[in-house]
C-alpha cells in the first residue's frame, strides 16, 4: 500500500453566521457517513480554484468567501479493505489542502442536485463535527477543526 501515492485534494470547512459547520450525508456509504465538501484538484487548477469549484459542485452555491487556509496538507490513508478499490485503485488515500469559508448566502441557496454526492446536509457546532465522520477520516478532521478553531470561535 505505501507504494501508492496520495490523491491531491481540497477540503472546505464552510461556516454560517453562527459559526456552525456545513456537513453533507454521503450518498455512497453503506453506513451513515457525513463529511465536509471536498474533492480532487484538476491538472489546470490551483488548490484555491479547486476549493471554489468543489464548493459549487457539492453544495450548488458559490455564495462564500475564503477566510482561512491551513498552511500544511493533511493526509489520511484508506482502510486496507478499500485500497485498490476506492479512487480506481490509484491512491492509498488523500492529501488535502483545507480552506475555511464563510457562507454569505441563505440556506435556500444550497442545492445538492448539481453533482450529487450528498443525500442531505445540516449545520452542526464545530465540536460535533468529528463525531459524525467515518473513523478513518476522523484524525484528519480533528486536525482541520483544531487548525481553524480560533478563526471560527473568534467571530
Amino acid at each position: 500500500m505505501s507504494e501508492l501515492p496520495y490523491r491531491p485534494c481540497v477540503g472546505i470547512m464552510l461556516i454560517n453566521d453562527e459559526g456552525w459547520v456545513f456537513v453533507g450525508k454521503r450518498i455512497d456509504q453503506t453506513v451513515e457517513g457525513w463529511q465536509m465538501p471536498q474533492g480532487g484538484i484538476d491538472d489546470d487548477e490551483t488548490p484555491r480554484q479547486a476549493a471554489l469549484r468543489e464548493l459549487r459542485e457539492e453544495t450548488g452555491t458559490d455564495k462564500a468567501e475564503i477566510i482561512g487556509e491551513l498552511p500544511d496538507w493533511i493526509a489520511y490513508d484508506l482502510p486496507e479493505h478499500l485500497v485498490g478499490i476506492a479512487f480506481h485503485g490509484k491512491y492509498r488515500g488523500q492529501k488535502q489542502k483545507w480552506f475555511l469559508m464563510r457562507f454569505t448566502g441563505h440556506d435556500t441557496d444550497v442545492s445538492l442536485g448539481f453533482e450529487p454526492e450528498f443525500s442531505g446536509w445540516k449545520w452542526v457546532p464545530l465540536d460535533q463535527v468529528a463525531a459524525l465522520i467515518v473513523p478513518f477520516k476522523r484524525p484528519s478532521y480533528e486536525a482541520v477543526i483544531e487548525g481553524f478553531r480560533s478563526l471560527v470561535t473568534s467571530r
